[in-house]
């Protein structure tokens, strides 16, 4: 290498180097956010430091604030949300954007919805961005060439009084995808595959880089779907170098950007790419023809089985905490080793969250849900991502498909992923969900998740029991 030349970089180098705003030690830097978002929950002990210490909020304009978690999803023209102390977060957060000149999207906003699923539907996020907020999903900003990560209630005040934030570096990962995905299967079902594979911490540490002809093939909102889930391993962020469907999803999302300023944007995004040389600390290779339907069958999002398969035998774990681990994890769900998955009854299907409520994964499961009914035994509920996924459900006429086949058509919000809302399963339901944790008690007390696909739990929703939906296909 000659004095003249500089050292190939990966797409997170780059984004790293051209946030950097000082360099604090050779593992950390202070790291500059183009966009912080914020959410009801994570937000209120910020603000109060803020007030505590007489500081202000430094960029207003470069934060963004939204209602979502404790929203309740109930079908009324004017929500509101009748419990105390969600009600108190909600108008605390009010009360500071106002304070402080930030843009809040309240529970009645018309573009109020999932914070991950607004903020590149209205043209928020861009390639090349460092996108911060107080959740760990922020992941799923990588499908457009984004770093988004996840950050804690001490670095919330952090970024709003400086709008940077003191970052340690990330080691590196790439993780390339063979070929193209079988019929009958998604994104989701990919993402479940490699979190199984490399375990829940297989990329602790490190930012990962999804590319590979598989990956190239799917659609925007299918690699945010794959992006929103690669925290489940442990990553501290996933990236997808933007390509021309990137630059056709975002110039039709940012109505701002037109003609010149459009074009040299999309010449410098086309840039955004690991150079041929760069060295990734660790590379993973995986074949997409070997990706069938994924449930989980466990408590962790690596608890996972093609649909054809069997829970693993215990004595295969090893020993110690491995075997501890699926153990009680049996016990939880009510489960034998050696069991199969396919036709487990289940009493609930939930459809939404910031992995799979955008648009695409409802005209997945109007496909399956065409022609059926939701199964006697099963209450089913359908949560959009947005308010702008809602109306133009309803506009291609898949809301009423829903309702038709008896589900419950619901207004957006993060709803039942979490039991942080009145949307909660009770003690001992089972639940085929779309959501991205399956942990305990994470849809309610006792209460049991199995994560798949949208149209894995359409499938489900209308057989009654877990159903390889490769097998139903889509009626006329």
């Amino acid at each position: 290498m000659t004095a003249l030349q500089t050292p190939s970089q990966t797409l997170y180098q780059k984004l790293v180097e051209t946030h950097t705003v000082a360099q604090l030690d050779p593992q950390n830097v202070l790291l500059y956010a183009d966009l912080h978002i914020m959410n009801e929950y994570t937000s209120p002990q910020a603000f109060a430091g803020l007030a505590e210490a007489g500081r202000s909020v430094w960029r207003p304009s470069q934060n963004v604030a939204v209602v979502d978690h404790i929203i309740p999803t109930h079908p009324v023209v004017i929500r509101v949300i009748e419990e105390p102390n969600s009600a108190l977060q909600a108008s605390n957060l009010k009360k500071n954007c106002d304070f402080h000149r930030i843009p809040l999207f309240d529970a009645n906003d018309r573009f109020q919805g999932i914070e991950h699923v607004i903020a590149p539907e209205l043209g928020m996020i861009r390639p090349g961005m460092v996108v911060l907020c107080g959740d760990s999903h922020t992941t799923t900003y990588g499908a457009l060439g984004a770093l988004g990560f996840g950050i804690g209630t001490t670095e919330v005040e952090h970024v709003l009084a400086t709008q940077t934030l003191a970052y340690r570096l990330a080691q590196t990962m790439r993780i390339d995808v063979a070929g193209r995905l079988p019929p009958g299967t998604t994104a989701k079902d990919l993402i479940l595959l490699i979190i199984n594979r490399i375990g829940a911490h297989g990329a602790r540490g490190y930012v990962v880089e999804f590319c590979g002809e598989a990956i190239e093939s799917l659609t925007v909102e299918a690699r945010m779907t794959l992006c929103n889930m690669a925290v489940e391993a442990g990553a501290r962020g996933a990236l997808i170098a933007p390509d021309a469907l990137t630059l056709d999803y975002v110039a039709n999302h940012c109505p701002d950007l037109a003609g010149a300023m459009l074009e040299a944007a999309k010449a410098d995004w086309r840039a955004l790419r690991s150079d041929a040389g760069a060295r990734f600390d660790l590379e993973l290779e995986f074949q997409a023809s070997e990706v069938e339907p994924y449930v989980t069958w466990g408590t962790s999002p690596d608890q996972s089985i093609p649909i054809s398969g069997r829970i693993p035998i215990v004595s295969s774990a090893p020993e110690g905490a491995g075997r501890l681990t699926m153990q009680r994890a049996l016990r939880y769900v009510g489960l034998a080793e050696g069991a199969q998955l396919e036709g487990l009854p289940i009493q609930r299907v939930f459809i939404g969250s910031c992995t799979n409520a955008r648009i695409e994964d409802l005209r997945a499961v109007a496909e399956i849900v065409r022609g059926r009914s939701v199964a006697p035994s099963v209450r089913a509920m359908i949560v959009p991502g947005s308010g702008e996924v809602r109306r133009q459900a309803e506009q291609e006429g898949l809301a009423r498909l829903f309702i038709e086949a008896g589900f419950e058509w619901r207004q957006p919000g993060c709803s039942m992923c979490l039991a942080m809302n009145d949307d909660i399963l009770n003690p001992g339901e089972r639940c085929a969900s779309t959501t991205n944790r399956n942990f305990e008690g994470r849809q309610g007390r006792d209460a049991i998740t199995h994560l798949m696909s949208p149209a894995m739990a359409a499938a489900a929703a209308v057989t009654g029991y877990i159903t390889d939906v490769r097998k139903l296909g889509a009626q006329a």
